[in-house]
């Protein structure tokens, strides 16, 4: 429950058991007229504390109450009264463990409403998480759902806690449950809800868990800052090989997420040394069209760059052919694999997928799901999505070109749109 509501609550029940007498003083003649009354050395702290919470002096609020504990013979009512004041002090306090002590005074009193309960509980709840006592803040989280609560809100208590105290498990299966439910009524689920399902499924290890969220969260979020940040996430991942630095760099190109000078010089020299030159110079150009490369102390060494792109594409076309031949010529399809690509970026994308197919078929290749990631992009390249989203569907393993290749067809899909 959120304290503006608890607050108003015992506020509102305080203002009717001791409305203001014209004269100024406590007038008890409408509270006593409804079976509600209190005595004035009960009633004036009470009005005390309403005022302390209504300027937000909760602490004070909660010292002040002490005053109503030492009066004796009190009414059932009074103690009804003194716990619900209490409850919205120690909410804005963020004294839950107080919250429940006077909860449950309340609750035995058999005068609380089951609404009412369960607003009391939400409040209880999202305190103990917001005081990072994630054990308790599930505990109540639990009782309210048990006890018919369906607050939006507490769900996300119940989702929040469960990651935090470790259950992974149910996290990733209500976090899924509520995006399905978004879906299914046209909603679009929130970034919150994709991310918590992203990383329960990560610290879980469940790929399909996380394979899904990746491609929800990128395809209703399609923004430079969600592609950076799994960028960043699949390349944290213990099972990812460094030999995909080229192919991640080829997808912060693509989202907009080369962010230094730094990025563009190394992709380009990471593309002629993998074989494909007409993409190094491709990166070269782009990072000066950007302002990135060209300017400043390092200018003189970007065009140095840019001369040496220029070289080494005059070279491959020099000695594509001879470079073709030799890779028919062999025994296994690794070196077609290998050149396809680099002919693709080099205008001539049909011929380069053609080459990586015949490469595949060929056999014996070292890394077969790295050769249809980049069949992938040749088709992408030649203009058919849908032929490059197929192999890109098709790539497996846990090294990262999987990995790579779903967020290619989910990058292809955005730029679609």
């Amino acid at each position: 429950m959120k304290l503006k509501a608890v607050a108003a609550a015992a506020i509102g029940a305080v203002a009717f058991c001791f409305g203001a007498a014209p004269d100024g003083g406590l007038g008890f003649a409408a509270a006593a007229a409804q079976g509600q009354s209190v005595r004035p050395e009960v009633g004036k702290p009470l009005q005390a504390a309403a005022a302390l919470i209504k300027s937000g002096k909760y602490k004070d609020a909660l010292a002040k109450l002490r005053e109503v504990e030492a009066v004796g013979g009190r009414t059932g009512n009074e103690n009804y009264m003194l716990e619900s004041m209490r409850v919205a002090a120690a909410s804005g306090a963020g004294d839950a463990d107080t919250m429940v002590r006077s909860f449950e005074v309340m609750k035995s009193s058999g005068n609380v409403a089951a609404a009412e309960q369960l607003r009391i509980m939400e409040s209880i709840a999202g305190t103990y998480l917001r005081n990072n006592e994630n054990g308790k803040a599930l505990n109540w989280a639990q009782r309210y759902f048990k006890e018919g609560g369906n607050s939006a809100t507490m769900k996300q208590v119940l989702q929040n806690a469960q990651f935090l105290t470790g259950d992974m498990a149910s996290t990733i299966r209500d976090v899924s449950e509520e995006i399905n439910a978004d879906e299914k009524a046209g909603r679009t689920p929130s970034a919150d809800k994709l991310n918590l399902l992203l990383n329960a499924a990560m610290r879980a290890k469940d790929g399909n868990a996380e394979a899904m969220a990746l491609e929800k969260l990128l395809a209703y979020y399609p923004k430079k800052e969600y592609w950076a940040d799994v960028l960043g996430r699949v390349q944290r991942k213990s099972t990812f090989s460094d030999r995909f630095a080229l192919d991640v760099y080829r997808l912060q190109l693509a989202t907009g997420n080369m962010k230094s000078a730094n990025d563009y010089m190394e992709m380009s020299q990471l593309a002629v040394q993998a074989g494909s030159a007409a993409e190094g110079k491709e990166v070269v150009d782009k990072g000066f069209a950007a302002g990135v490369l060209g300017a400043g102390a390092e200018g003189e060494r970007h065009k140095r760059l840019r001369d040496l792109m220029v070289k080494r594409l005059a070279e491959s076309k020099a000695g594509e052919a001879e470079a073709e031949a030799q890779a028919k010529a062999a025994k296994d399809g690794n070196a077609l694999a290998n050149l396809g690509l680099g002919v693709a970026y080099n205008g001539q994308a049909a011929k380069g997928a053609k080459l990586i197919e015949e490469g595949i078929a060929k056999g014996s290749l070292k890394r077969p799901e790295d050769a249809k990631l980049h069949l992938g992009l040749a088709h992408m390249l030649a203009g058919d999505v849908s032929k490059a989203q197929q192999t890109w569907r098709s790539v497996r393993g846990n090294d990262g070109a999987a990995d790579l290749a779903r967020l290619w067809v989910i990058q292809s899909r955005s730029a679609k749109r």
